[in-house]
């Protein structure tokens, strides 16, 4: 079979299995899509935002990039693909928004061409205003690829003939990063910090739903995560939440200085929980009156 013949055959049948794929409606509200490199990466860093905008109405995607298939001490393969997928399922159901599993096995996550079409697809599918995703420097390949493919989207998205099987993008997205500890090349720097103290409890609720990943342990638990006396499994419960809980507490202190740029200096010295983003140059550069039109949430 000729390339070219074999490149439309494809063609057709992604673009069969994308028209399948449920766009949000033209309604003029926002749509925001978001990349984890497994099934609670999403959920920890932007969990607290996608409650907010799906509160309001505005339309939220989840993507894990992988399945999450090898992400546990004890169980592996397709059987933990799905109960990773269920898991997400009902965080995001929690969260208030939509949820999407790719099919890549974990710790095989690649920048390849194909992988590139797909983000682009899901990108243009979603039509969106904003993007969400990792820096590219992270200690996991899988989160550092899922921030490569993310980034070289940012463009792609808006080239007709790159996946011309889904109408490309005439206005390109802003894209964001997610925070992280990591300082070479280059540290994390925020250019917006959200409150998230009316949703902390549904953001903890819906990691709590993530039981193979935090109560477990995930990849490096062990039967010591999974006690059989009740009075403990209810302190392993609350140990979780409690981490969650003070691991944005951290990140209101972390970035108070940018919380108080969108809240004033007042209000943002009371602030507990946060989450921030910063953008990415590769896609749209919004200015301020453009950060709150996509975070419309500093008024409140």
């Amino acid at each position: 079979m000729k390339a070219s013949v074999l490149s439309s055959l494809i063609a057709s049948i992604t673009s069969l299995a994308f028209a399948g794929a449920q766009a949000p409606p033209e309604d003029g509200k926002l749509r925001i899509i978001c990349f984890g490199a497994h099934p609670d990466d999403c959920e920890i860093q932007a969990g607290g935002v996608a409650a907010m905008w799906a509160a309001k109405g505005h339309h939220v995607k989840l993507v894990s990039v992988t399945n999450g298939d090898i992400g546990h001490w004890r169980e592996a393969g397709g059987p933990l693909a799905q109960r990773r997928k269920a898991e997400a399922q009902k965080a995001d159901e929690i969260l208030g928004v939509t949820s999407e599993v790719l099919d890549i096995h974990d710790g095989e996550l690649l920048p390849t061409i194909e992988n590139r079409r797909t983000i682009t697809r899901l990108i243009r599918e979603w039509k969106a205003d904003l993007v969400l995703g990792p820096r590219p420097n992270d200690y996991h390949p899988d989160h550092r690829y899922t921030g490569v493919l993310v980034q070289d989207a940012a463009y792609m998205v808006t080239v007709p003939f790159f996946c011309p099987d889904v109408p490309y993008l005439k206005n390109n997205p802003v894209f964001m990063y997610y925070p992280d500890i990591f300082q070479k090349p280059n540290p994390f720097q925020p250019d917006v910090a959200v409150s998230i103290d009316g949703v902390i409890n549904k953001k903890l609720d819906a990691l709590d739903a993530l039981e193979s990943q935090f109560y477990e342990g995930g990849a490096n638990g062990s039967p010591e995560f999974v006690p059989t006396d009740p009075a403990k499994q209810t302190e392993r419960h609350r140990q979780v939440r409690s981490g969650f809980e003070q691991r944005n507490a951290g990140q209101a202190k972390r970035f108070q200085s940018k919380l108080a740029d969108f809240y004033g200096l007042d209000k943002a010295g009371s602030v507990r929980y946060a989450e921030a983003f910063e953008i990415c140059e590769y896609g749209k550069r919004p200015n301020s009156e453009e950060l709150k039109r996509l975070f419309p949430f500093f008024g409140e």
